[in-house]
């Protein structure tokens, strides 16, 4: 059964708190969305299911955003079309009423990702695109060594690649995602090269896996990276991270075409 929260949050994070100021910190990466825009191809009608502030819709294509979340709605700027209120596992379209589905950091919000994922099979005649992370991968990262119950919410809440595709049948691939130095889209793995950036408690908010940890835990987290940081630890350790243009983590483009 899904859940949602206050706001109208599916899943289990509560965007009406951790998606405050979010904008500030998670805007839409250029080289980013060029493998989105390539992997939708001539696909003109799109929906974009956890759409939340709009990071990622293009204007040259007639994108349906889905967001049920109020406060990530109200975020949106006003050149973009406003979000339709419904979750992902009841997606309010008719079959094949659209060119492709995309989704972008939001499958793991999902109190139901298989059944959300079905349904953006359901509605979408061409591609459905999956920006997420995959969960075998993401304790590789070196905030592992910082902050491990971060990324293992994490790791527990990503979808496998493997229920990915048997969710969305027909042909699957799965692209590995260049992560370049200066993102400006302030997930976790964006700062890899820059750790300061994680001792801003915003940016953290801006990562949902840090709501998860009770507040002391994050704390101590930060003051440990901090240390790490200020002491040159990280640098001797990490520092090399600081001059490499682009990072291969776990971040993945799932690309589903139908059979």
């Amino acid at each position: 059964m899904n859940k949602r929260l206050a706001d109208g949050s599916a899943g289990d994070a509560d965007y009406g708190t951790i998606g405050v100021r979010y904008t500030s910190y998670r805007q839409p990466e250029p080289r980013i969305g060029q493998l989105i825009s390539a992997a939708l191809g001539d696909a003109h009608t799109v929906v974009n299911v956890g759409a939340g502030a709009g990071s990622y819709e293009t204007t040259d294509r007639e994108v349906t955003p889905v967001e049920p979340s109020a406060v990530m709605r109200a975020q949106r700027p006003a050149h973009l079309p406003p979000a339709v209120d419904a979750v992902a596992e009841h997606l309010p379209f008719e079959d094949g009423a659209f060119d492709a589905a995309m989704t972008t950091f939001s499958v793991h919000q999902w109190g139901d990702s298989r059944a959300g994922l079905r349904e953006m099979r359901r509605v979408a005649r061409g591609p459905v695109l999956v920006l997420t992370s995959d969960p075998a991968l993401v304790r590789d990262f070196w905030l592992y060594a910082y902050a491990p119950l971060v990324l293992d919410t994490e790791a527990r809440r990503y979808p496998s690649m493997a229920a990915i595709a048997d969710a969305l049948g027909g042909r699957v691939d799965v692209l590995p995602v260049p992560i370049p130095l200066d993102c400006v889209d302030g997930f976790n793995e964006a700062y890899y090269g820059r750790p300061e950036r994680l001792l801003d408690p915003g940016a953290r908010q801006a990562n949902s896996a840090w709501s998860f940890v009770d507040p002391p835990t994050r704390e101590r987290y930060a003051q440990a990276l901090r240390a790490a940081v200020e002491s040159g630890e990280w640098d001797e350790k990490y520092g090399a991270l600081r001059q490499q243009p682009s990072y291969e983590g776990s971040l993945v483009l799932v690309r589903a075409l139908p059979e």
